[in-house]
């Protein structure tokens, strides 16, 4: 039978493959979002991230501690961050966590997210760095790290993209590349990751993957 949309044979499109590709146009200019000019000159360095170290209380959480009256510890972890950890890890690139503090419910998050490096007790962060790149081969500018406070510094100083939620202290947000609109624990990692995700022109596949 004839192509309705152009020559016998199929020539032309036909309307279905018409409206799927007009489908995913839409689709494409829907996801643009307006980019600070902050997010547009951090592309280059997380165009050449393989690697996303992160600090946990004030990246992955706002900083809060709850303490129960049992000995227990709560902790609270945003679904945003772990769809954009999970969707760039997808991508290809790894992810890791150091922190100075120990703790279940982050070995359980860790666990849920599949993350590959993870130091927990760690209040010398730069000798974790250092080992972590022995261990991967990674250069720095391969490497990105997001923290919130003092200790995060020597880190932050050698990566190739610095990253800090917009609740980290002014010293932190005056020596990084990247600071976030979104607070820790607010949707900041999420917020790193899109940015790698889009420098590295996997963005749009991603998120085309969940509108189905």
């Amino acid at each position: 039978m004839a192509d309705p949309c152009g020559l016998p044979g199929g020539g032309y499109p036909t309307d279905c493959e018409l409206t799927e590709a007009l489908r995913h146009r839409a689709m494409a200019r829907a996801f643009r979002i307006a980019r600070s000019e902050a997010w547009k000159a951090s592309q280059v360095r997380a165009k050449q991230v393989r690697l996303l170290l992160l600090d946990v209380d004030g990246v992955l959480t706002d900083g809060t501690l709850i303490y129960s009256s049992d000995g227990g510890e709560a902790k609270c972890f945003n679904t945003q961050d772990g769809l954009g950890l999970r969707m760039l890890q997808d991508s290809g690139v790894e992810v890791g966590l150091i922190t100075a503090r120990t703790s279940p419910m982050v070995e359980r998050r860790v666990q849920e997210l599949r993350i590959a490096h993870v130091f927990q007790g760690k209040e010398d962060k730069l000798i974790v760095y250092d080992s972590i790149l022995k261990q991967t081969g990674l250069r720095p500018p391969e490497t990105a790290y997001m923290g919130d406070d003092l200790m995060d510094l020597p880190i932050l100083n050698r990566v190739g993209l610095a990253a800090a939620p917009a609740n980290a202290v002014a010293e932190i947000r005056q020596r990084v590349h990247y600071t976030c609109e979104r607070g820790g624990g607010h949707g900041a990692v999420r917020e790193v990751c899109d940015l790698i995700l889009e420098a590295q022109g996997n963005l749009d596949r991603m998120r085309a993957q969940f509108d189905r």
